[in-house]
């Protein structure tokens, strides 16, 4: 069996599954946010009833990332909602916005606080809970009606998917970016490539990535369409874990002959930055033949571009010189907002990099990844043209539907914000 199969199978409680198998999983963490917190109470308490108790109180997080830091009325009526139901039922996992537990970006934290570990099931109603495969779990998003069934039963009904490999063979270039790698996947196979199937990535070139790195290749495996992305745990993963959870967790790797429905393999030698152009994550070019693309905003941050390594990548192109474009910094968490101060390049810390540059830094959170209220910090709000660390680019993806949005790793995005225009790193390394 693949690794994603072993793990539906154990905690479906059977010896063996097959693609296909439908069959009931027990749930070891369920998450929800702002966004859809909300939805999945009400659905819970229509269907358990308004006194119903969560299965676990101790397996719930919940984690409002997404519209916080804005005045909306709509918004903060979604964060009371949150409020009351985790008073109510006395959830021990409430990271609220407003307290000093607050952390950030749930994907982000979910690793940060000790959530992912290797061999679990994990849901979450957001389509990339799928981040947390890089720790070696079955991670996906789920709609609020699952949400809500796990939310009372602690168990959900799922069709076990195939599982595409895709192997990266030879060490990476150091202008490649785990972004590059995804985006490479994406425009291959298309959004539509991997539809309910599990990705798990492999070889040389995924092994020299960092957990956050890896975390960036799983995360925008839905981008694919795929169910869930894996990465086999290592040393790093496990001292990582150890570092943050204190749970015992199991191992779990494929057999050397479990089947595949497709093994893709790429030398890694030949990656090159790449950029995935308005409207489609898989309309993917590389960054070098888009010099002519004037813009308006550079954006580093969110789940896929505001961890650590993000901002370690900028910070090395941007040191020292000014920038030519409005750029955004947003770090994903309190955490890499924190580090932003005490992590150093040449005796200078990267927060004084970015401001120095001319960036301008936001409070931790998604921020203008989804857009949000009209106050979002660093919301596209007219015909901009932003290049952009964030998972998505569909029309209005960033707030105002005449704006454009362009897909980079945080390497290139540093390098347009020095121009103005698309820049391949290799240009001004």
């Amino acid at each position: 069996m693949t690794m994603t199969e072993k793990i539906l199978a154990e905690h479906a409680e059977k010896t063996s599954v097959r693609p296909g198998d439908p069959i009931w999983v027990k749930v070891d963490v369920l998450m929800t946010h702002d966004v859809c917190g909300p939805g999945t109470i009400g659905i819970f308490k229509k269907q358990f009833g308004p006194n119903a108790k969560v299965w676990d109180r101790n397996r719930v997080v919940v984690i409002p990332d997404h519209y916080i830091f804005t005045e909306d009325l709509h918004a903060k009526r979604n964060l009371n909602i949150l409020r009351e139901f985790a008073k109510e039922q006395a959830l021990v996992h409430f990271f609220d916005a407003d307290t000093p537990r607050y952390r950030g970006v749930c994907h982000v934290t979910l690793a940060e606080e000790g959530f992912t570990v290797p061999g679990e099931v994990m849901f979450g109603t957001d389509s990339h809970t799928c981040t947390a495969g890089a720790f070696g779990e079955f991670a996906t998003g789920i709609g609020n009606t699952d949400a809500a069934f796990i939310l009372g039963t602690g168990k959900l009904w799922v069709k076990v998917p195939e599982t595409m490999r895709f192997v990266f063979d030879g060490s990476l270039p150091p202008y490649v970016m785990a972004k590059d790698m995804i985006l490479k996947i994406i425009g291959d196979i298309g959004v539509d490539g991997a539809t309910y199937r599990a990705m798990e990535f492999d070889g040389e070139g995924i092994y020299a990535l960092n957990i956050e790195e890896r975390m960036t290749v799983c995360n925008m495996a839905i981008e694919a369409g795929g169910k869930n992305g894996i990465i086999a745990p290592d040393q790093n993963t496990v001292a990582f874990v150890k570092t943050k959870s204190g749970k015992p967790f199991k191992i779990v790797k494929s057999d050397p002959n479990a089947t595949y429905v497709s093994t893709s393999k790429y030398a890694s030698k030949d990656l090159e930055p790449l950029v995935a152009r308005p409207f489609s994550p898989a309309n993917v070019v590389p960054a070098r033949t888009l010099k002519e693309v004037s813009l308006d905003q550079c954006y580093i941050g969110s789940c896929t571009g505001g961890k650590m390594t993000d901002f370690i990548a900028a910070a090395k192109i941007l040191k020292g010189k000014s920038l030519k474009t409005r750029t955004v910094i947003v770090p994903a968490t309190t955490r890499v907002e924190q580090a932003l101060f005490t992590e150093h390049l040449n005796g200078k810390s990267l927060w004084s990099i970015f401001e120095d540059a001319g960036a301008k830094i936001g409070p931790p959170s998604c921020a203008a990844c989804l857009g949000g209220p009209e106050d979002t910090f660093g919301r596209l709000n007219g015909k901009e043209v932003c290049i952009s660390t964030t998972n998505r680019n569909f029309p209005a993806r960033m707030g105002s539907m005449e704006s454009q949005t362009y897909l980079a790793s945080p390497m290139t995005v540093a390098a347009s914000a020095l121009t103005g225009r698309i820049t391949d790193p290799r240009d001004v390394m």
